[in-house]
């Protein structure tokens, strides 16, 4: 078995503006690599289309509608202060969902044994009704809707190793039984969420606030209280928000993780998966903002994915 490398080029077309960390860059160093590299292991694919009826689950309409409304004929327009859309933003930001969706699709018809989206714009801090931190659709939650809907499943674990917290994902799933999310994260840091005592209504939420300058050791031994936790709830599915600005070289925070320890981190998070859910992982691109550290972290993360066929 194989591993679905999801993508497409429309990222390119979406511009943030001179300056902005989130920027084209970003995906094109991960997928220039993984083409140098010509692993004939990876599956490479593009989204599908997908029904708007997805979002609707996920987002209130109202807000679907807002943003459909948003994307500009020229120039840039401002989503909220740190959310910059662009013309070419709306195929971007259609693919990204679309990719967990056909990263889903494959890991379920066996095509690939699991997967790892390279898209942008990134999704964890989108809210039922709000974009923010970059993010405007929620794509992994997006996902865990998806997994519930169209297969049934009642147990899906996302684990969100992103350096911030995933206020989004949280808010969208609060009051889901079926949905267990966990989080770590540099805290108190952007977007402020992201305590222990936020726990969900069916304590369906574990957050793991960290410190600013944890090191590989103390994170690694952190993230055991995120392996408990999915032991306990023994996953049918599991999705990662896969952010890699833990990295000590990232600018917009201040952790310590190198870019071999997010071979560790999967690698750990696939061997458990495997009890509970044959392994059925899915990871989507989420934060990560130096060139370099990012290039070399999602390497780790895709060549633990590949080692786990």
């Amino acid at each position: 078995m194989k591993t679905g490398l999801i993508t497409s080029d429309t990222y390119q077309k979406h511009n943030t503006g001179e300056g902005h960390p989130e920027k084209i860059d970003r995906v094109a160093v991960v997928i220039d690599n993984f083409k140098k590299l010509d692993n004939k292991d990876l599956v490479w694919k593009k989204p599908s289309k997908f029904d708007r009826s997805l979002l609707e689950i996920t987002h209130n309409s109202d807000y679907i509608n807002f943003v459909e409304k948003s994307f500009p004929k020229k120039g840039l327009s401002f989503l909220d202060g740190d959310t910059i859309v662009s013309p070419g933003s709306k195929d971007a930001t259609s693919d990204a969902v679309g990719s967990i969706i056909t990263a889903i699709d494959g890991v379920q018809n066996k095509d690939f044994k699991n997967a790892f989206c390279a898209v942008r714009p990134p999704g964890h801090h989108a809210e039922k009704n709000k974009a923010m931190g970059f993010c405007i659709y929620n794509n992994v939650a997006v996902g865990a809707n998806y997994l519930i809907n169209k297969y049934k499943l009642k147990k899906v674990a996302i684990i969100d190793f992103d350096v911030h917290h995933g206020n989004g994902t949280q808010d969208i799933f609060h009051d889901n039984e079926k949905v267990l999310y966990i989080s770590t994260h540099q805290y108190p840091y952007y977007p402020g969420s992201g305590t222990n005592d936020e726990k969900g209504k069916y304590n369906n939420i574990l957050n793991i606030p960290l410190p600013a300058g944890t090191t590989s050791e103390e994170y690694l031994n952190a993230y055991e209280f995120v392996l408990k936790r999915i032991r306990e709830f023994k996953p049918q599915f599991v999705l990662l928000s896969a952010g890699f600005d833990a990295h000590k070289d990232d600018p917009l925070a201040q952790l310590q993780l190198e870019s071999k320890d997010f071979y560790s981190i999967t690698k750990r998070t696939l061997e458990l998966s495997k009890q509970y859910c044959d392994g059925k992982v899915v990871s989507i691109l989420e934060g990560g903002y130096d060139l370099l550290a990012l290039q070399e972290s999602t390497e780790m993360h895709v060549k633990a994915l590949l080692e786990f066929n």
